[in-house]
């Protein structure tokens, strides 16, 4: 029970020192809020034109604005997180047999500070984002806000789901000089597969069935069905279990990459 209590304190202590790491920049920081509001609103604009001419489904124009807002402001917690949560850079100056040694795993260390720059994006960055783009696109929160409790559970989730998916993209440069062709790669695969281009359900069949088969949909596309009001709650459980999954896999490649250092003599 003391090493418990200990270790929260610990990683509350962390993910605290990140949060404040990253509030004292938050000026500089304004920069990437305009740059992030004023594409999701020339990205609502195409679809705007769009809808003059086709009804774009079961969202139509106004649905697809709502759309749009919501993704754009999600990528800064699903998505935006640190390279490789900094695995990378550790493996270059050999921090990580550092890092290994310390008494407190590898993974919720890491996993910790990530939350922190977590909440100091939600906050400063994706908060903002979203106020923006509701006035510049004459919108009001969709149905009243009652949605928003359970699109930001379903994107807790995929918050978590982001920060292992990073950890393994990190653990990966114990096996290559270059890992942030991985990095650019989830980027890529999150903006396609998740929905953040297009909605999920206007892809080819064979592209849906791959998308599904991911972790992907669930980071982004099944937050934004939640909050405009067409979410499956199944979704939350395959939210659920890809987050076991991941976790599953992150503590295996921990081992795998102690078992590595070892016999690279670090």
């Amino acid at each position: 029970m003391i090493s418990f209590r200990s270790n929260t304190r610990l990683y509350l202590a962390l993910a605290s020192k990140a949060y404040a790491r990253n509030i004292q920049y938050r000026s500089s920081h304004l920069l990437h809020n305009f740059a992030s509001a004023a594409f999701g609103y020339l990205y609502a604009c195409i679809w705007i034109g769009l809808g003059r001419d086709h009804s774009l489904g079961e969202y139509g124009t106004h649905g697809m604005m709502q759309y749009i807002t919501f993704t754009q402001t999600s990528l800064w917690v699903a998505s935006f997180t640190t390279v490789g949560l900094g695995i990378p850079q550790s493996v270059r100056t050999g921090q990580i047999s550092l890092d290994l040694m310390r008494p407190v795993h590898l993974f919720p260390h890491l996993m910790a500070k990530e939350w922190g720059q977590i909440a100091y994006q939600f906050l400063y960055k994706s908060i903002p984002i979203y106020l923006v783009m509701l006035l510049a696109l004459g919108l009001t929160p969709v149905d009243g806000g009652r949605t928003l409790p359970i699109a930001l559970l379903a994107l807790a989730g995929s918050a978590y789901m982001g920060i292992c998916m990073g950890y393994m993209i990190g653990v990966s440069a114990l096996w290559t000089t270059e890992s942030s062709w991985l990095h650019w790669s989830n980027q890529a695969l999150m903006n396609l597969l998740a929905g953040f281009f297009i909605p999920l359900q206007w892809l080819p069949v064979w592209l849906q069935q791959i998308a599904w088969a991911s972790p992907y949909p669930f980071m982004l596309y099944a937050p934004t069905q939640f909050y405009l009001g067409k979410g499956n709650p199944l979704n939350l459980l395959g939210t659920l279990a890809w987050c076991i999954v991941l976790t599953i896999c992150c503590l295996l490649l921990t081992r795998v990459m102690r078992r590595k250092v070892e016999v690279q003599g670090g």
